[in-house]
């Protein structure tokens, strides 16, 4: 049976002994978190968990944390003249491209959104999980549901494993829903954001280089 995870947080939402509990929010990349956050600030107040050891270039992967901490200045700066948003704070993870490796090794040759994508949502969320009962937040999650080309079904399921295993609660979503990947886009553009044509993985760059050359 198909699970309607962005009705379930609506529901979650409408709970009002919900609101202003606090979610640790796992991010991508700024584009992706633009949309989510907007939706949820008014909600939750919000620790950003910039966490991606999976972007294995150390140039892409500054680029992409100081987009997030830049959106994340500017949202801040326009939600002080909106009394019903909460501030959103950011935390920086470890830049551990060496664990990402080692977690995928012999899943090299694994197309985009298989096996290797899902040990790879499982490295994020883990530590995302991980952090979010240190800190004490009452939930974690990830905007990873907002991308057209991530499993959301295998990233909730992924979340509610390690709510079971680590005791801190997942906040389910698919974030793509109710055109909230189409709002990431106008979002994007509104703040000027640089968007980034691949998930960050050597091995995700490789196959869409592969592919436009095959266009040419």
């Amino acid at each position: 049976m198909n699970r309607n995870y962005s009705l379930e947080l609506e529901k979650l939402m409408s709970d009002s002994s919900n609101k202003g509990k606090s979610l640790f929010l796992h991010s991508c990349c700024a584009p992706c978190s633009s949309y989510v956050l907007e939706y949820l600030c008014r909600f939750f107040r919000i620790t950003v968990f910039y966490y991606n050891p999976n972007i294995t270039e150390d140039e892409e992967y500054f680029k992409r944390v100081e987009e997030q901490k830049r959106l994340i200045e500017a949202m801040n700066d326009r939600g002080t003249a909106d009394s019903s948003a909460y501030p959103i704070e950011i935390i920086e993870g470890d830049y551990e491209k060496n664990l990402f490796f080692d977690s995928v090794k012999g899943m090299e040759a694994c197309k985009e959104g298989g096996e290797r994508c899902f040990v790879c949502y499982e490295l994020r969320l883990r530590e995302t999980a991980r952090r979010a009962k240190e800190n004490g937040a009452d939930y974690f999650t990830t905007t990873l549901t907002i991308s057209p080309l991530k499993n959301a079904g295998k990233i909730n399921e992924i979340g509610e494993k390690l709510e079971r295993e680590l005791g801190v609660a997942f906040l389910p979503s698919d974030f793509k829903k109710k055109n909230g990947y189409k709002r990431s886009i106008e979002l994007s553009k509104e703040f000027d954001l640089y968007r980034q044509d691949y998930c960050g993985c050597i091995y995700s760059k490789m196959e869409r280089e592969s592919l436009a050359q095959n266009k040419l």
